[in-house]
């Protein structure tokens, strides 16, 4: 895996989104695509309007369409379903469930613009508890995605996936990461930056880029840490997360979700039962969203390098 994180920024998942769901409906016949009228948010409506066969827009039915795409996976079809991610978690969860998950059906969602990347859209569509929700779900795999490079490899691997598979990915970009092309396996995390181990940074998502950024301004005060993306958040790589325990001195996790049900929960459920170390974490409270830009809400939420970098020195007592 070659690792090409330099700052700059990756195309907008949205163009990636718009250029792969087509690509891979044209390529597997069996594919088709869901939308909850929200095809132009990422690029998809010009295509969809040509391809009435392939592409369904449900309209604002979540749960409908969620029962559709049910329908097809049990048809034998590979159902692709996008809304953002606060409607893709809390208002068709129950189908989800049950229709997807409970009847052996397979289906993969995409959730954008999760957590603080909802920005402008507010607080009632600013999911801090997706991730929550499917990590609860039986056999799902959960997906927080890093970069354009990662989008684009794990959405084709999802769509040929039995069980129903969450991704959680902005409409932005985020910094580019990975290098075009590579490629991911699922429920294996990913080395980023190995520095030291006098801490161990665990992140996913839009977080990746802000750990690496704490880590070159610890190493600059002689504290060298490690960052790994996590980029599935279930299942979790525990056999990377304790190797890596075993070596650190304190495990840090990061993600634009709320601390209870998400990675933080996954990772301390995990070495709370097999090697207890000093865990901190840096994600949202208990508190529900509000507007404004994704800059002003990353602050607002502590999800920046600043508070990785405090919460790193405080767990590892650096």
């Amino acid at each position: 895996m070659n690792i090409v994180y330099d700052g700059k920024k990756d195309r907008p998942f949205k163009e990636v989104l718009g250029e792969v769901i087509p690509r891979l409906a044209e390529e597997d016949k069996d594919v088709i695509y869901l939308d909850a009228d929200l095809m132009s948010c990422i690029g998809t409506s010009i295509w969809a309007q040509k391809n009435p066969h392939r592409a369904i827009n449900c309209g604002i039915a979540e749960a409908n369409m969620a029962g559709i795409a049910a329908g097809l996976s049990s048809a034998g079809f590979k159902p692709i379903v996008h809304t953002f991610g606060t409607f893709a978690s809390r208002r068709c969860y129950d189908q989800i469930f049950l229709s997807g998950g409970y009847a052996g059906n397979s289906v993969t969602v995409i959730g954008t613009d999760p957590g603080v990347c909802a920005a402008f859209n507010g607080g009632t569509h600013m999911p801090f508890e997706d991730m929550a929700l499917y990590r609860a779900l039986p056999g799902a795999y959960v997906f927080d995605i890093t970069d354009a490079a990662m989008l684009e490899d794990v959405l084709a691997q999802c769509k040929d996936m039995a069980g129903v598979n969450y991704i959680r990915v902005g409409r932005k970009s985020n910094a580019k990461v990975y290098e075009d092309g590579a490629r991911f396996e699922p429920g294996k995390g990913i080395v980023v930056r190995e520095y030291g181990t006098d801490a161990v940074v665990i992140a996913c998502g839009i977080m990746v880029e802000k750990a690496v950024e704490a880590a070159r301004r610890l190493a600059d005060d002689n504290i060298n840490i490690t960052v790994i993306d996590m980029f599935t958040v279930k299942p979790l790589d525990e056999a990377l997360v304790l190797k890596y325990a075993k070596m650190a001195g304190a495990v840090v996790t990061a993600e634009n979700h709320n601390k209870i049900g998400g990675l933080y929960s996954a990772v301390s459920e995990f070495l709370g039962r097999t090697y207890p170390v000093p865990l901190g974490y840096v994600a949202v409270e208990d508190e529900f969203g509000e507007v404004g830009p994704q800059e002003y809400l990353e602050e607002r939420f502590g999800l920046t390098a600043e508070r990785i970098v405090e919460e790193v020195r405080r767990a590892g007592k650096l």
